[in-house]
């Protein structure tokens, strides 16, 4: 037992401490380098299928020299086409947010009352209830 040594949290130096850490980003930072260099890949519209593959297979099989070519290959494009992509979600969520505004749109005060009416002839509303629903469309 005199021979074991316990390795507590205190023996672990600063600087030891530090370069764990330093290492640790720096991988998570090449993780998303590789995801980011995936999802650009396939979000080019300009390469072939078979361009992609390529690629592909090139940044899989030697990540570490794959993602620097492609960087310096393709890199300066990256930018123009996360722009274009964030400019085409924002186009289809206004133009989504458009057409559902427009389909539940403003109703004038001629339509509620016609609807009104024909919910009274139904029968489903009273005079009164008719009388105060009326009211409180013309003054609001």
């Amino acid at each position: 037992m005199s021979g074991d040594a316990v390795s507590l949290a205190y023996d672990y130096p600063v600087l030891g401490a530090f370069w764990t850490i330093m290492w640790i980003f720096l991988w998570v930072m090449w993780i998303f380098l590789i995801f980011r260099v995936i999802v650009d890949l396939f979000r080019d519209d300009d390469l072939s299928g078979w361009a992609k593959t390529g690629w592909l297979i090139f940044v899989l099989v030697l990540p570490f020299l794959g993602v620097f070519v492609y960087l310096i290959a393709r890199g300066r494009g990256m930018g123009k086409r996360e722009q274009e992509h964030a400019r085409a979600q924002m186009e289809s969520t206004n133009r989504y947010i458009r057409e559902t505004v427009g389909a539940a749109g403003p109703v004038s005060e001629a339509e509620q009352l016609a609807h009104l009416s024909e919910v009274r002839a139904r029968g489903d509303l009273t005079d009164e209830e008719f009388r105060r629903a009326k009211e409180k469309i013309l003054h609001a």
